[in-house]
């Protein structure tokens, strides 16, 4: 995951440019527009999910105070008044407490609620390792955790891996296309790269290890099958009617994984939509209309439904990677192998027909048949996980979707360009984003060198800083 968050990421760290900007390179001013328009839509459906989670977490934060507020059941509890929904009363409101609350502050740029990100960075850990040890404890020690029988073996258990491995990779399938988004703030490549280089392995390996501790926890404190949704785990807590200490431990631990979904949904989710939706339509959308329209789809899309069974909402991440991966897999090869760098900065910004990136009407169709290419080789394994009979070569394809649908784009994507060269590449390689930046800068006016991509996007600059060069020996 990390590689392929970096591999993006250092282009828009390079040329300090966003993911609606970099995609113009290899599907064309008008085609890039298909693939931000994907990665909008996939950041709202994530903006219902998370927040459906943070409503778990505000559920049981309320419900550790007053245990009455549950769905009634026969013992007691709240009457499910919208019982066609597919979801209850107080697992609705619990979702629109925490849907309404985030609202003041998508408002805000990042920058201005850093502090909320800075207290999130020391309190969530904080709760996650608390909860670590509080399971351990309530199991007597972590040796009748690690010491349970394994479910699968041989061939079996490889293939799970690979689907976990996959489902993994699923869920960064958004952030690898639009790490530009992020990237492109940083003062120099190595600034974004090592760090999410180190840190999402690391990040992630902690946290997957105490959640499958935590997990794993609770079949040696309650017996039966594992329960895997933390949440879930601190509800079994509060049914046992443990005294006021336990309610309040689970009342802080709730409180921490709240904040957690609301920094997530705002850095990950709200943002990205609408950075994305800027360069949908920069004449009507700001980042922060963009937002407040996320804020929205996420509400109207009902994302309970989603997350009625685990296996609707893996199939679903599953399904839409696929769509993602081809547009890495695009991305990638064309930075990468296709121009060896080299971009032309201005020229991303024109809507000239002579500019090398307006293509064909200003789509690439080499981009969009490497890109249908990548889906084709999983639809019929996606048939075979929606229950149809595939055969299971085809299942196994599927199993291995991302790799599958990234590696067939990219090759394509390399083989046309090999057989139709396309303008604007290089033979060598030449990244040369900040080296035009400062030889450009240091030969115009302040005024007439100004840059802001978000002042660009919204067709309001005069002009990016960088300018189109050649060298002796390069093919531009």
């Amino acid at each position: 995951m990390a590689c392929f968050v970096c591999l993006t990421g250092r282009i828009g760290a390079t040329y300090h440019i966003s993911f609606p900007v970099v995609s113009r390179s290899s599907f064309g001013i008008w085609g890039a527009l298909w693939p931000v328009f994907n990665r909008a839509a996939m950041a709202c459906i994530w903006y219902g999910v998370q927040g459906w989670i943070g409503g778990t977490c505000v559920y049981l934060m309320i419900r550790s105070i007053w245990n009455d507020w549950r769905n009634d059941t026969g013992d007691g509890g709240i009457k499910n008044s919208i019982p066609s929904s597919g979801t209850n009363t107080v697992a609705f409101v619990s979702f629109f407490l925490f849907w309404a609350g985030s609202l003041p502050a998508l408002w805000f740029p990042v920058h201005k609620i850093r502090h909320l990100f800075t207290v999130k960075a020391f309190f969530v850990p904080t709760a996650g390792v608390a909860f670590f040890i509080w399971a351990i404890v309530r199991a007597k020690g972590i040796g009748p955790i690690v010491h349970q029988p394994g479910k699968a073996h041989g061939s079996s258990l490889a293939w799970l891996m690979i689907k976990g491995i996959m489902s993994a990779i699923a869920n960064f399938a958004t952030l690898i296309v639009n790490d530009p988004d992020f990237a492109r703030f940083a003062r120099k490549p190595s600034d974004a790269f090592l760090p999410q280089l180190i840190t999402i392995p690391v990040g992630f390996a902690i946290t997957s290890f105490i959640g499958i501790i935590v997990s794993s926890s609770s079949t040696v404190i309650f017996g039966g099958t594992p329960i895997w949704d933390p949440l879930d785990l601190l509800e079994s807590f509060l049914n046992e009617n443990g005294g006021s200490g336990q309610r309040f431990g689970v009342f802080i631990i709730a409180a921490a994984f709240t904040l957690a979904q609301l920094g997530t949904n705002i850095a990950a989710n709200s943002v990205s939509a609408g950075t994305d939706m800027t360069a949908l339509a920069p004449r009507w959308i700001t980042i922060r209309r963009g937002s407040y329209v996320c804020a929205l789809v996420g509400l109207v899309m009902c994302p309970w439904h989603l997350l009625s069974s685990s296996n609707n909402f893996t199939t679903y991440l599953s399904a839409y990677s696929v769509f993602l991966s081809s547009i890495a897999g695009v991305m990638i090869c064309d930075y990468y192998i296709v121009r060896k760098g080299y971009l032309q900065i201005h020229d991303l910004y024109s809507g000239k027909k002579t500019a090398p990136y307006y293509f064909t009407f200003g789509f690439h169709w080499r981009a969009y048949a490497a890109y249908i290419a990548g889906i084709a080789i999983n639809v019929v394994g996606f048939a075979g996980a929606i229950g149809r009979e595939v055969p299971v070569a085809a299942q196994h394809i599927y199993d291995l979707n991302y790799f599958c649908g990234f590696g067939v784009a990219a090759v394509i994507y390399w083989s046309l360009c090999k057989l139709s060269p396309i303008p604007a590449t290089s033979d060598t390689w030449l990244e040369v984003g900040d080296q035009i930046s400062d030889d450009f800068a240091a030969n115009t006016s302040d005024e007439e060198g100004r840059y802001d991509e978000e002042i660009m996007m919204a067709g309001k600059g005069k002009g990016p800083l960088t300018r189109d060069i050649s060298h002796e020996g390069d093919k531009v």
